[in-house]
């Protein structure tokens, strides 16, 4: 069923819809009548008779059993990490259709990982990948192809083949960085029927941009409205495409605090809610992090000791 089958969809309003974004039946379904408004300008009752056709259309938004859940669930991938105590932590690896968060200190392994995950997703699944490609949005210049050559042969991989499937964009600032969730979505529509669809979202770091250009409680709201509608889009792409969402954050130290790790992450409850995983990293001796299970819907709280090395991450 293509978008112009749907009541009231014309060919110019389906493809306003397509250059907003909105590909698919599911990424229509799973829309709010405000984006197509805005996207499409149409009448708030329009959106509303489009998105509900849609869900129809796409079996999505009814009740269901939880037996079906669980068949879908059985769907749900998981990206390891190359360190095996780290992957038992997040019960195997990064789930897919969920926000795994990593937050830490400067060095504390954040974007070493996203580099990692980068790579491993291009192997097959029986080696701990998605055979998948990735969307890198870099908002603070870390991305380093060099790198990615050291992880690449250290995971016994080609390293311009491995170089092709990682699709990077530098955000330069907020709206930028809402922008581009958006373009690789476009993106992962035209790599759907290819040999490397994409399987993974980075987002490194999340928050920097938000943190730099919203100062002062009174641009509070503002900010925390957009990080909210900005990683909700970033688990939709995640859901549509059944991908993991990789986030990094920064963080804070609360004066105040005077017992107990002072360290809190950047976005407050907000990001704190939106996150299915959350992951706070820190610094040991040499080589060595420690990595500790903060949030998670069937996880227990635990840690686990990993070391960024030349090749990569490992035990």
């Amino acid at each position: 069923m293509d978008l112009e089958d749907l009541p009231g969809v014309g060919p110019a309003i389906a493809e306003k819809l397509r250059d907003g974004g909105f590909n698919s039946l599911e990424a229509i379904a799973v829309a709010s009548p405000a984006e197509l408004v805005s996207a499409a300008e149409i009448g708030e009752a329009t959106a509303a008779k489009i998105i509900n056709a849609a869900r129809v259309a796409a079996d999505i938004g009814g009740f269901e059993t939880g037996d079906k859940i669980l068949e879908r669930r059985r769907e749900v991938g998981k990206l390891k990490t190359s360190s095996k105590s780290l992957d038992d932590l997040l019960g195997g690896g990064l789930e897919t259709r969920a926000i795994t968060e990593f937050y830490g200190e400067f060095g504390s392994g954040k974007t070493q990982i996203a580099h990692q995950l980068a790579v491993n997703v291009q192997l097959p699944p029986e080696k701990g990948g998605l055979n998948g490609s990735v969307v890198i949005i870099d908002t603070e210049n870390t991305f380093r192809p060099e790198r990615i050559q050291n992880m690449a042969e250290g995971a016994g991989l080609e390293y311009a083949g491995v170089l092709q499937n990682i699709h990077i964009a530098r955000a330069y600032n907020s709206n930028h960085q809402i922008l581009l969730v958006d373009r690789a979505e476009k993106l992962a529509e035209e790599l759907k029927e290819t040999e490397k669809p994409v399987r993974l979202l980075i987002i490194d770091s999340a928050t920097a941009h938000f943190r730099s250009e919203y100062v002062g409680r009174g641009t509070l709201a503002d900010r925390q409205q957009k990080i909210n509608k900005h990683l909700h889009d970033a688990l939709r792409f995640g859901d549509l495409n059944n991908a993991v969402v990789m986030i990094t954050n920064q963080v804070q130290v609360r004066p105040d605090a005077f017992f107990g790790d002072p360290t809190r992450p950047i976005g407050g409850h907000i990001v704190g809610h939106t996150a299915t995983f959350r992951i706070y990293l820190r610094k040991s001796k040499g080589e060595k992090r420690i990595a500790r299970l903060v949030d998670s819907p069937n996880l227990p709280e635990a840690e686990a000791v990993f070391s960024v090395t030349g090749p990569g991450i490992r035990d």
